[in-house]
């Protein structure tokens, strides 16, 4: 039913949302950190090598 990766970042996102909800200055560096990895993401397959 749901694709493993999917589970993963559901999981990943619920446990940085209880962050945010606890330590409120830490969601400059979660969002900061999530663009990053999104950006590389959709970035590195496109590169030729």
């Amino acid at each position: 039913m749901f694709q493993p990766i999917g589970l993963l970042w559901g999981i990943v996102t619920l446990i940085f949302g209880i962050l945010v909800l606890v330590y409120p200055a830490f969601l400059r560096y979660t969002v900061g950190i999530y663009l990053i990895i999104v950006g590389l993401w959709a970035i590195i397959p496109r590169l030729q090598f």
